[in-house]
C-alpha cells in the first residue's frame, strides 16, 4: 500500500482525505492519506521521517514557504510563486510543486471566467494569493490590484514572481474608489463557522462582473451570494482543491488521470 498526507497545522476541516480516497477508488490503486497535524517547532523532524513513510505529501496553511528549505529541488512554477504546496519523495530525495497555480487555471476554464485583458482584484496577501497573482498575470490581465488591510507590510508579496502586467497595492478603503472585472477571495473570509462574514461590502461587488471565492465551506459564502444578487458570475473554490489535488497525484503516480475525473469527483462533493 502506497502512503500520502497532508502537511498543516489544523486539519480537522480538511476535504483533502475525502478527495484522495475518491480518487484512489478511481484509479483502483491501495493507498492512504493521513492528515499530519505539525507544530511549527516539529517540522524538521516531520519532513525528514516523511521521507522514509510517504510518497508524496501535500502542504498547506502555514508551511507552503517554509517547506521549500527541506526539499532536493524546487520546480521552476513553485519557485516563482515561492510556495510548495506538493511534494515527491523518491530514491531518498524531496521534489517540491505547485498545483495551485493549474487547479486556479482549471477553476476559471470551467466557469467561463477569464483573466485575459480584465481588470482583476485580489482580496488578501495570504498563502494562495502569490499562486493566483501568477496565474492571472501570465493570462494577460489588463491591470491587478492585489488588496490588504495593510498594504505596507506587504510588499514583499511579489517578490520572484515574473509579472507581465501591472501590479498594484492597496487597502480596502482604495478597492471601494476603483471598478474591475473580476474580484478574486483569497482570503479566509467567510469560511465555515463564520459564514455570516465577507471581506468586502455588498457595494464595490456591483462593480465586477465576476467574483471568485477560493472557500468552498461553506459552497456559497456570503461574499458570493452578495455578488450574484448584484448580477456577478460566481464560482467557490471547490474546483481548484479538486483540481490541485488530482495534479499532485499525477505527480505522485508519475500518469496521467485526466480532468474528466476531476470534474466527476467534485460532483460527488456536492460541486455542480
Amino acid at each position: 500500500m502506497q502512503h500520502f498526507g497532508l502537511l498543516g497545522e489544523k486539519l480537522s476541516h480538511s476535504l483533502s482525505p475525502q478527495i484522495h480516497s475518491l480518487l484512489f477508488r478511481e484509479l483502483g490503486i491501495e493507498a492512504s492519506y493521513d492528515l499530519l497535524e505539525v507544530r511549527r517547532e516539529d517540522l524538521p523532524r516531520a519532513m525528514r521521517e516523511a521521507r522514509d513513510n510517504y510518497v508524496g505529501l501535500n502542504v498547506t496553511i502555514p508551511y507552503k514557504t517554509e517547506a521549500a528549505s527541506f526539499l532536493t529541488s524546487v520546480s521552476e512554477e513553485a519557485r516563482s510563486i515561492g510556495a510548495v504546496n506538493t511534494i515527491f519523495f523518491k530514491a531518498g530525495e524531496a521534489f517540491g510543486y505547485n498545483t495551485d497555480y493549474a487547479g486556479f487555471g482549471f477553476l476559471l476554464k470551467e466557469r467561463g471566467i477569464t483573466a485575459a485583458g480584465r481588470r482583476v482584484a485580489i482580496l488578501g496577501t495570504g498563502g494562495a494569493t502569490r499562486a493566483v497573482l501568477q496565474y492571472v498575470s501570465d493570462q494577460g490581465a489588463e491591470s491587478i490590484l492585489v488588496v490588504s488591510r495593510k498594504p505596507a507590510q506587504a510588499g514583499g508579496l511579489c517578490a520572484g514572481i515574473k509579472l507581465n502586467v501591472p501590479v498594484k497595492l492597496v487597502d480596502y478603503a482604495a478597492l471601494a474608489k476603483r471598478a474591475g472585472d473580476v474580484i478574486i477571495n483569497c482570503t479566509p473570509v467567510g469560511m465555515y463557522p463564520h459564514e455570516e462574514a465577507s471581506p468586502v461590502p455588498a457595494e464595490i461587488l456591483q462593480n465586477y462582473d465576476a467574483a471568485v471565492d477560493l472557500i468552498y465551506n461553506p459552497p456559497e459564502t456570503m461574499f458570493l451570494r452578495k455578488a450574484k444578487e448584484k448580477g456577478c458570475l460566481t464560482a467557490n473554490g471547490l474546483l481548484m482543491l479538486v483540481a490541485q489535488a488530482v495534479y499532485a497525484e499525477e505527480i505522485w503516480l508519475q500518469k496521467s488521470i485526466g480532468e474528466d475525473v476531476i470534474l466527476r469527483i467534485a460532483r460527488q462533493l456536492g460541486g455542480d
